[in-house]
């Protein structure tokens, strides 16, 4: 279960670094923003990785000899796309106004890395169903916190999460590989 916990913060980290970045904007109604922020990205990140569970269930008996080999490559690749988008001076888009419809893209955004590692749950043989609700849970939290933390100490701190939850998820591809 440490291992869920581990990649339930590391997957999380999107969710925070975006929050971060909501509540840097919003100077008013930080209470309903950091509810409806930890809602969505809460609720995407607990379905995406059931889903990339349960494709990775799917396959599994096909892909089984090298079925450690594909956890390693997702969660290589989804760290290192977290590293280069905290590092690189990409143009981000402005937000005026933090609409449904602006959030549901956020979620989606940010949720789609954990449908790939969704996968790799297939190999923890842990319960899904529990682990995908830690997951959710774990970014309801962080990206609570994330706006509380924008509001009060703008952006600077929204590549540094990212930076981490990418080298958290290429520690646990190796990890996968070596053991």
């Amino acid at each position: 279960m440490f291992e869920v916990m581990v990649l339930a913060i590391a997957l999380s980290m999107d969710a925070f670094a975006v929050s971060i970045g909501l509540g840097a904007k919003e100077t008013k109604h930080t209470s309903m923003l950091a509810f409806k922020s930890a809602s969505y990205f809460g609720i995407f990140q607990a379905v995406m990785p059931l889903a990339g569970y349960l494709g990775g269930k799917g396959v599994l008996g096909w892909v089984q000899s090298y079925a450690h080999w594909i956890a390693f490559v997702l969660l290589l690749l989804i760290g290192a796309k977290m590293l280069y988008e905290a590092i690189s001076e990409g143009i981000e888009e402005d937000i005026t106004q933090i609409t449904h419809r602006v959030m549901l893209m956020l979620a989606i955004a940010t949720s789609i890395d954990a449908m790939a590692a969704g996968f790799t749950l297939t190999l923890l043989q842990v319960e899904p169903f529990i682990a995908c609700a830690l997951i959710g849970i774990t970014t309801f939290i962080f990206s609570w916190i994330g706006v509380v933390v924008g509001k009060h100490s703008g952006t600077w701190l929204e590549s540094k999460a990212e930076c981490f939850g990418g080298v958290i998820l290429i520690l646990m591809a190796f990890k996968i590989l070596l053991l």
